[in-house]
């Protein structure tokens, strides 16, 4: 067997599938809100699964043939939306329970989105650019009828980025014999995409760590942090919170973890990876563990790296006081129970990391109007967007007495809920 495509999948950490621990935090609420039992039923399940084989033909000649997926979880608040990401271990649990999570997230922030995730099961360290190309642009081909502007939109996601956007924009125009540039979100500027969409997330992440301060009646420059991974996600929220006075004290990235008790100067450390590739070796820094890196003691803690990485083993050894969840399902449902018990605010993925699916509502809003808006537009109804979110969710957790997570799923589930009895059952 190819060892491109075959391998066994990474084992998940504490034993937690993603869709069964989505599903405990969705039953949690659901049990708050009184759900009818036929809306759970129908909101549960994805209304769509895709499972395609991709052959295409390698540089060397040969045919392999890959595995896609598409889960469109819902639509009943608009065309589902979701990142397509390319790694060894996409899995259809994984890619129900991210599905899923973009319903939640879009029905936070208020836009008329629903939920869907793609994969290919691949390891594109291993292609070539031509190969990921063909890769591509013929999973998209597979999915012709599933993709639109109007119908289901991708995005980015691990191991994809804007020229991967970009070949699924052309090969869609293509067949339909003109340019279609709303087909997807995250594309280069010169094709439609948005200003300030890459800084999304992290921008996102910021505020709402601002917010949550706030109610913890600290002040940014008193306050400390420690961010875990230092890509996209993570280098943004890191700047972005260095600019507003917090001090960041711990970083870390794939290849180890750093820490400074005086704070880093976050624009040098990144100048320091863009030439070194790592955080490893950066002067003035004590390496540490990533075990060693969440358990020091600061007010924000920012997991934006992998899933399942604050589990119920280290959940009773974490020193902040808020987690502010940059990646998707960094904490795991059984340690929800020991961090509330703990005192600890955690502003869940499905709010926390939503700047990145606001903003490609704004630049499919952009593409569909054809008029594009300044930088400073993009971010000052982002922080407006996300702010607000931020309230609503703190309100809705107040009202039924749960935590944050378990607010954000009762708003959204609500949102939806109420929709679909609106809209009814078309039979």
């Amino acid at each position: 067997m190819s060892s491109l495509i075959y391998k066994e999948p990474a084992p998940i950490r504490d034993k937690e599938n993603p869709f069964e621990s989505m599903m405990q935090r969705f039953d949690h609420a659901a049990s708050v809100l009184g759900l009818d039992e036929g809306i759970y039923n129908y909101l549960k399940v994805p209304v769509k699964q895709i499972i395609t084989s991709i052959p295409i033909i390698m540089d060397n000649s040969k045919i392999e043939v890959f595995e896609g997926y598409r889960i469109i979880h819902n639509d009943i608040l608009g065309p589902s939306k979701g990142g397509i990401r390319y790694a060894p271990d996409v899995n259809l649990d994984e890619m129900k329970a991210l599905a899923a999570w973009m319903t939640w997230k879009c029905a936070i922030v208020n836009i008329p989105f629903g939920g869907a995730k793609g994969g290919i099961k691949c390891d594109p360290s291993l292609l070539s650019q031509s190969e990921l190309e063909r890769l591509t642009r013929r999973f998209t081909s597979n999915l012709l009828d599933v993709f639109g502007p109007d119908k289901d939109i991708p995005a980015p996601d691990m191991n994809t980025n804007e020229q991967t956007m970009a070949w699924i924009m052309d090969t869609y125009s293509m067949h339909l014999k003109k340019t279609e540039n709303g087909v997807v979100t995250g594309k280069p500027s010169i094709l439609g995409g948005s200003l300030g969409r890459r800084e999304a997330t992290g921008r996102g992440v910021m505020i709402v760590s601002l917010g949550a301060l706030q109610k913890l009646g600290l002040k940014p420059a008193n306050s400390t942090a420690v961010v875990q991974g230092f890509g996209n996600v993570g280098s943004v929220a890191a700047s972005l919170m260095f600019e507003r006075g917090i001090k960041i004290v711990g970083l870390s990235d794939i290849n180890g973890a750093i820490y400074n008790s005086n704070g880093f100067v976050i624009p040098e450390v990144i100048d320091y990876v863009e030439k070194n590739k790592s955080l490893i070796n950066y002067p003035n820094s004590e390496a540490i563990t990533n075990e060693e890196l969440l358990e020091l003691e600061c007010d924000v803690l920012v997991p934006a790296a992998k899933e399942d990485q604050i589990t119920k083993n280290n959940a009773p050894k974490l020193k902040c006081k808020i987690i502010a969840e940059g990646a998707n399902g960094p904490t795991t449902a059984k340690a929800d129970p020991i961090l509330q018990d703990n005192g600890i605010l955690v502003i869940p993925d499905i709010l926390a990391n939503a700047g990145g699916v606001t903003v490609s509502y704004f630049e499919w809003v952009q593409d569909r109007m054809g008029y594009f808006w300044t930088l400073d537009r993009v971010n000052r109804r982002l922080g407006r967007m996300m702010h607000t979110a931020f309230v609503n969710v703190y309100k809705a957790a107040a009202q039924y007495n749960v935590s944050l997570r378990i607010g954000a799923y009762i708003l959204a589930i609500d949102k939806v809920a109420k929709t679909l009895k609106i809209r009814g059952i078309y039979a």
